[in-house]
């Protein structure tokens, strides 16, 4: 005998449509979701709500609906049909505004939630080829639900917040201050998504709420939770695609050529970046060009691309040159020496060059020192550390790397920890030596932490 599905009827009764209207609505909806066949009637409706179970992705229409008429995020979970796949609809690049609201809007549930499912979702390595192609064609104009308008006001609001939230990733890692984020996001800031506004606001929230969204990305990013990452900056790129700003999208697409170069799919991460300044154009954002430039170099340096490397390290040194801070965005702020020159020096230390690496990580090192950030410090003292090994200078090394390991206590980052445990993997050759030893004996705490 099947169980009345009290779950639906109350949410139904709470939006306050009518089974037919709810029909009607979810009709509508499918046709955005490209379900053309998904036809409901108020029949159907009574059948939910007497326990059948719909079929995919009724479930996720049905949620979507009712998220737009009671204005924050209600799951499938809330409607009583069960856990959605969220996961895998957040790697899509959907062309409708409304869905890529909701889309963004139940991930960020999810994630306040830590439903287990998400905190396994995994990086899909070929999930960024749709988006990066689609952000460089497309051009939408898509309208979201009707609602009460939003004024600038809201969205300088909006805007004020994420400086703060950037400043607490910068200075204490992406495990420090991203639910708090997502939290914020889910109540103040996706609601206004599903709401009108002019042309002008439009662009202007769709462009604060890509810039936090990918926020979170990068948080989730740096604290190796990596699959719901792709998934925020995947999403994060279709608002800086509605919003029409070119140098946000190439930012985003620098961030996901980061990460897929770190997760071993180099080949992958330049064509990102080469996709970013694509888009870009030479003279929108010199720091976000020197930004792709540098990641670039990082991937080919994985390629083994000597030469290419360090032309593209010499392309990031000139555009950066170029870079005036008062005409860059306030995302871009992150872009400077320790940031660049702790990138070169990484791409240096995995082309084997210990030289230039040693000269980038000392300039990063005092610049990260001066601004008192620590995640950017430790990796850069790691990369200084990992020069003097391959000069086989284990003293120099365990000097470096005993600062790391101070600096890494600091934050809250998984980059961090993997820049330890690196460092671990390139003294093996040195053996049961007693500085290895000491090392190793130091970093157990951390390492096992993580």
């Amino acid at each position: 005998m099947k169980t009345p599905n009290a779950d639906l009827a109350h949410w139904l009764e709470r939006s306050g449509m009518s089974r037919k209207e709810l029909a009607r609505r979810v009709k509508a909806a499918a046709h955005l979701w490209g379900q053309p066949h998904v036809t409901p009637d108020a029949s159907a409706v009574r059948r939910w709500l007497e326990g059948d179970q719909p079929r995919p992705p009724v479930p996720e229409i049905l949620a979507d609906v009712i998220s737009a008429e009671v204005g924050f995020r209600v799951t499938t979970y809330d409607l009583g049909f069960g856990e959605s796949a969220t996961s895998d609809r957040a790697l899509t690049y959907n062309a409708s505004y409304t869905v890529t609201v909701e889309a963004v809007a139940d991930l960020g549930r999810a994630d306040v939630d830590r439903r287990n499912f998400l905190a396994a979702a995994p990086f899909a390595a070929v999930a960024a080829v749709g988006p990066s192609r689609d952000w460089l064609l497309n051009t939408l104009d898509q309208q979201p639900e009707p609602g009460p308008k939003v004024r600038l006001e809201d969205v300088t609001a909006v805007r004020n917040m994420f400086g703060e939230f950037q400043k607490v990733d910068v200075l204490q890692g992406g495990g420090s201050g991203r639910l708090i984020l997502a939290q914020y996001m889910n109540q103040h800031v996706y609601p206004l998504l599903r709401r009108t506004h002019s042309d002008d606001v439009r662009r202007a929230l769709c462009e604060a709420a890509a810039e936090q969204t990918y926020l979170l990305g990068w948080m989730a990013y740096d604290n190796g939770e990596h699959g719901t990452a792709q998934r925020y900056l995947i999403q994060s790129l279709r608002l800086a695609e509605e919003s029409r700003n070119k140098a946000l999208g190439a930012h985003v697409l620098a961030g996901m050529a980061d990460q897929a170069t770190l997760l071993g799919n180099p080949e992958e991460g330049r064509r990102l970046a080469q996709a970013g300044r694509a888009g870009l154009g030479k003279d929108t954002s010199p720091a976000c060009l020197a930004d792709l430039w540098a990641l670039e170099a990082r991937a080919l340096a994985r390629l083994g691309d000597d030469t290419a490397a360090a032309r593209a390290v010499t392309r990031s040194e000139a555009e950066f040159e170029r870079v005036r801070p008062v005409e860059e965005q306030e995302w871009a702020a992150f872009i400077d020496t320790a940031y660049l020159h702790g990138e070169h020096a990484n791409t240096f230390r995995d082309l084997g060059q210990a030289d230039a690496a040693e000269e980038h990580a000392r300039r990063s090192i005092g610049a990260a020192r001066q601004q008192r950030r620590a995640r950017r410090g430790a990796m850069s003292q790691a990369a200084l550390a990992a020069s003097h090994l391959h000069r086989d200078d284990l003293e120099a090394a365990y000097a470096a790397g005993l600062k790391t390991l101070s600096l890494s206590h600091q934050v809250k980052s998984s980059r961090c920890v993997e820049a330890v445990q690196d460092l671990q993997q390139r003294m093996r050759p040195f053996g049961n030596h007693r500085l290895v030893a000491d090392f190793n004996e130091r970093a157990r705490e951390l390492v096992t932490a993580a």
